[in-house]
């Protein structure tokens, strides 16, 4: 979850966007443990007293909080993790920022979390620890003494070696996740861009490649990788989308959107997701093929994300001027042909649009594993 004030001096929680969640918190609910992360507030916002995350909302899982200062959300999460590696693990060297103070930030908040995890964990605990924001976490726990066995999950693509060389901390990074004992990526192609890497970069690491993975053996230390795609809670999604208020509210749409089909995209705000392409391709197929018009609705869902980054501000502006071109171009009474929505989705509402859509479109210029893909896929049984 993220939480932010509720204008009266109090806290809000809202749920957390992306796949991590999606894909963690099933697991987390069904078998323990303990999930520890930023909630999104600074010290100077006092944060520092959220001491208790599941008194504002019960997960189903206890939920342990780190506070950052102002500093460290602007130079290690705005800046390192997405300035720095979200644009080059995409392929995107352009909108690179390589900065030193980036780096250390980096570098220190990993710190916070590994000493935060030390006071918490068993011997006998696995720790778990997940996306890029968090790859040097047990280099740190190493460095203070903890021993007990942790797995690192990359969410988001392992760019080849041209790319990844271009980090001039790369021998660091690859260091630092060999100080897991287990690195999972979503592709076989991201399983073999890091071990390509490690080749280049780490000339005295060896590698043994063997059906499902490959063991990496490096200063001493034994790592597994392998290619272990995220997923869904299928079953909740069926079962959840197929409720008679889900049911209900999905007719409503298609009578709302009626009599032409609906187009559905449902992305966070990101440069990656390929909205603005996507826009201009349907604006193309109007131009192209008039006897689309009156006959398809594009429902465009964007979540918002990360709108302190300049980038990310300015994407939603072109995504909007886009729309009111789109729309004051082609609207006919009783038709507008794109509908959008910048908002997160209440869940059940989602499931309703996936299941009144007749098309989805998911379209990223890159990505790690869009699982918006077979969340429609479950919910929209064709009927």
């Amino acid at each position: 979850m993220t939480v932010r004030r509720d204008g009266q001096g109090g806290w809000m929680a809202e749920p957390s966007v992306g796949g991590l969640v999606t894909a963690l918190a099933p697991i987390l609910r069904a078998r323990g443990g303990l999930w520890v992360g930023w909630h999104g507030a600074t010290t100077g916002e006092g944060g520092a007293a959220l001491t208790q995350l599941n008194d504002l909302v019960d997960v189903g899982f206890p939920l342990l909080p780190i506070t950052l200062t102002a500093q460290q959300r602007d130079d290690f999460y705005l800046g390192f993790a997405n300035e720095s590696i979200w644009p080059l693990f995409h392929d995107l060297l352009t909108r690179c920022t390589f900065s030193p103070a980036y780096w250390h930030a980096y570098r220190d908040v990993n710190r916070i979390f590994a000493e935060t995890v030390a006071a918490h964990a068993r011997d006998d605990d696995t720790i778990w620890v997940h996306d890029y924001h968090l790859m040097h976490v047990a280099a740190e726990l190493r460095a203070i003494g903890v021993r007990a066995p942790a797995a690192f999950f990359l969410h988001i693509p392992f760019p080849p070696p041209d790319i990844f060389s271009k980090l001039p901390w790369r021998a660091e990074v690859l260091r630092a996740l060999l100080a897991y004992e287990r690195l999972g990526f979503q592709t076989v192609r991201d399983l073999r861009n890091f071990l390509q890497c490690v080749r280049a970069l780490l000339p005295k690491a060896t590698i043994r490649v063997e059906r499902g993975g490959a063991v990496v053996r490096a200063a001493g230390r034994t790592v597994y990788a392998a290619a272990v795609p995220i997923g869904i809670d299928a079953r909740a999604f069926a079962r959840d989308s197929a409720r008679p208020a889900v049911r209900e509210r999905a007719a409503q749409l298609r009578a709302a959107y009626a009599p032409g089909q609906i187009m559905l995209g449902v992305d966070r705000l990101d440069y990656t997701k390929g909205i603005v392409e996507r826009l201009e391709a349907f604006r193309h197929a109007l131009a192209t093929y008039p006897e689309l018009h009156e006959r398809l609705t594009y429902v465009q869902v964007v979540v918002p994300s990360r709108t302190d980054i300049a980038e990310y501000a300015e994407l939603k502006t072109r995504i909007e001027r886009l729309v009111s071109a789109i729309n004051g171009e082609y609207t006919r009474p009783g038709w507008v042909p794109v509908h959008y929505l910048f908002r997160q989705l209440p869940y059940e509402e989602l499931l309703a649009y996936y299941r009144a859509a007749d098309i989805a479109l998911v379209t990223p210029l890159k990505d790690g594993m869009n699982l918006v893909s077979k969340e429609y896929c479950v919910c929209n049984p064709g009927d």
